[in-house]
């Protein structure tokens, strides 16, 4: 087998390519090693949290009477981003033999159901609960037709309720899907040309013998009656003596107080022509590529056409005010400053300090660092890193990428509240501490009730202590010193000089026909209109527990969502300076922060209209309490493009007019 070389400068173009043209789905990088398994290896299936979208409580596999592994329940190894997510991934009973079908194989009898575990029972299937299982990293997945749809879901349902009695679903019938190969170099297997160059290559001659990679987890749940008396008699992974009948469209297994209940499965193997990097394509099937395209297309032809009309008035008003001064002597510009209005006469108290300066600074600090996490993680996820083959990695990386980012978000606020204080550095350590404690503060405020709320319901979305632990040495311990590290570099760094003096008595603001706060809160609705399609899918994701894997259009939005922020802040700004409003600081910040009321706003819209069937106060209070987290986040990140676009412009504008 010849190697195939590749000159750097080809692959970092065919990185870019991949990018490019994978931008709507997000370029995928495998998650896991290829398994190469020979006839007869042993497959296990480890299971997830039970999972419900009427509840969005998760709760662990075995506090429903399942039937526990021989060896007993372990845990497997899990990252932090798992944890947060509420994933308990544990091993369980199920073993396969790869390529070896087998049918009527007994898992184990119950003990008679207790009061207490046929109520909760009945609880999780009237919640709808899911049983969500694993092999080789791949969800079991389900394939149902409903009104001449073809649907899938990921996982199983625990039960169904028919007219006032419940069944269970004791029965699983399975098919994994293996692709077969005969080569023994990886290179062909992954289908890459330079996938030998990715995995190391060893020089021990492999086997010329066939190998099979899972590629596929199909499972189809039966409600079957065994018999009491046989089964007592069975051992684990026995042979059911009588045929097992799977049928999917009838119940049969009632449950009831004081019954056991008796567990068996079959496997069904079959060859498959789907490759291992396409093994997830059924799971990341883009739902909706079209709406996506069309929401994109239609926000980036209003907003062009809004900001073209915006910018070529803007542009020649301003440009046309600068141009007549400048042209003019000095006495006849003091008689046009007794004769001109608007914002040239603001000029000596536009840089006046706004209130409360160092919580401005702070926020805008806070929403560097949100902002930045957010364009690095997305880039990343849409390039193929963060792909759902390893779980949890998305929400890692975000923490990771936001803690790094400490460093941004105190060195822009310590300098922009030097800049304010012309050039004072006293105090920069308070600044950074702030910085480094305020957003953190609120979410650590958020996310504790939030879990003492799902502690109390014993559920698995609660992090557990020592994650609470870990959680707060990595804001102390690494995002802190950042910050202040951060907030050094800024107090070191030379303040922005203010290109004109500001007067020692503030300019009075003359009565305003409209409350400027209408203005800054009605400039929202622009920013929201160019994401809340893709809003939707997000939502839907988080909560209907689809997969969401488009960060390429997602990306796109940001960018949209970036320069819209920045023109609508923008032209707010100037409206204000033009009827005399020198106080643009704050508004300049809530002009394009305001988008987080109208996604609030949206989110209980969703709850209500989408999520109707949420059941109970808890599960309420989980999605208000997450939905406000999530719009405090936006708040920091929008207001501060606002922000810094409207000084930028401030500045920009003030410099070029020459005053004395």
């Amino acid at each position: 087998m010849v190697k195939m070389e590749f000159p750097d400068q080809a692959k970092i173009w065919g990185l870019v390519m991949c990018f490019m043209f994978q931008m709507g789905q997000g370029y995928y990088l495998p998650g896991s090693y290829p398994h190469n398994y020979a006839v007869g290896s042993h497959l296990s299936v480890k299971v997830n949290s039970l999972t419900s979208i009427e509840t969005e409580i998760p709760y662990g596999y075995y506090s429903l009477p399942f039937c526990p592994p021989q060896e007993g329940v372990k845990d497997s190894a899990e990252n932090l981003g798992e944890l947060l997510m509420g994933d308990r991934i544990e091993n369980s009973p199920y073993r396969f033999k790869t390529y070896v079908n087998e049918s009527e194989i007994f898992l184990c009898q119950t003990k008679p159901l207790s009061g207490e575990e046929f109520g909760l029972l009945k609880k999780r299937i009237d919640d709808m609960y899911q049983v969500n299982l694993l092999l080789e990293n791949l969800p079991a997945i389900r394939y149902t037709t409903k009104e001449g749809y073809f649907l899938r879901w990921t996982g199983y349902p625990v039960g169904i309720k028919v007219q006032d009695a419940y069944y269970v679903f004791n029965h699983l019938r399975f098919k994994v899907l293996l692709h077969k190969y005969e080569e023994p170099n990886v290179a062909r297997v992954m289908g890459t040309g330079d996938a030998a160059e990715m995995i190391p290559a060893t020089d021990k001659p492999e086997p010329e013998v066939p190998g099979y990679m899972v590629v596929g987890f199909e499972v189809i749940p039966c409600s079957s009656v065994h018999d009491v008396n046989v089964a007592k008699n069975l051992k684990m992974y026995d042979k059911y003596p009588s045929p097992i009948k799977c049928d999917p469209s009838t119940v049969a297994m009632a449950i009831k107080e004081g019954q056991p209940i008796s567990f068996t499965y079959e496997v069904e193997f079959e060859l498959s022509d789907i490759k291992w990097p396409s093994r997830w394509d059924a799971y990341l099937k883009m739902e909706g590529s079209k709406v996506h395209w069309f929401s994109i297309l239609n926000s980036l032809m209003v907003i062009t056409f809004l900001a073209g009309i915006v910018l070529v008035i803007f542009l020649r008003t301003v440009r046309r005010d600068l141009t007549r001064y400048e042209e003019l002597d000095k006495e006849a510009q003091a008689q046009m400053n007794e004769e001109l209005s608007g914002w040239k006469l603001v000029v000596g108290d536009v840089f006046r300090a706004p209130a409360c300066s160092s919580l401005l600074c702070v926020m805008i600090g806070d929403g560097v660092q949100i902002l930045g996490m957010a364009i690095v993680t997305i880039m990343f996820a849409a390039l193929g890193f963060m792909s759902p083959a390893s779980r949890g990695t998305l929400l890692s990386g975000m923490l990771f990428f936001y803690m790094i980012l400490g460093i941004a978000a105190g060195y822009v606020a310590v300098r922009l509240w030097r800049t304010m204080g012309c050039g004072d550095s006293k105090g920069w350590a308070s600044v950074s501490w702030r910085v480094a404690c305020f957003f953190p503060g609120i979410s650590f405020v958020i996310f504790t009730i939030l879990n003492f709320l799902l502690w109390g319901s014993g559920s698995t979305g609660a992090i557990p202590f020592t994650t609470y632990f870990v959680l707060i040495l990595m804001w102390f311990c690494i995002s802190v010193p950042l910050t202040l590290i951060g907030g050094y570099f800024g107090a070191k760094a030379p303040h922005i000089e203010y290109p004109v003096r500001t007067n020692q008595i503030p300019r009075e603001i003359p009565a305003q026909r409209y409350p400027s706060w209408l203005l800054v809160l009605g400039a929202g609705t622009l920013p929201f209109g160019t994401l809340f399609i893709e809003l939707f899918f997000i939502m839907s994701s988080i909560w209907m527990g689809r997969v969401y894997y488009v960060f390429g259009f997602l990306f796109i939005v940001l960018i949209i969502l970036v320069v819209v922020c920045a023109e609508v802040s923008l032209v707010l700004t100037y409206m204000h300076l033009c009827v005399e409003d020198w106080k643009w600081w704050w508004k300049s910040f809530f002009a394009s922060g305001s988008v987080s009321i109208y996604i609030f706003l949206y989110s209980i819209n969703y709850l209500i209209f989408d999520l109707k069937s949420l059941s109970g106060p808890v599960s309420a209070t989980l999605y208000l309490g997450y939905s406000l987290f999530m719009v405090t986040a936006i708040m920091l990140a929008t207001g501060t493009v606002g922000f810094l676009s409207s000084f930028w412009f401030v500045h920009y504008l003030f410099s070029s007019v020459k005053l004395d």
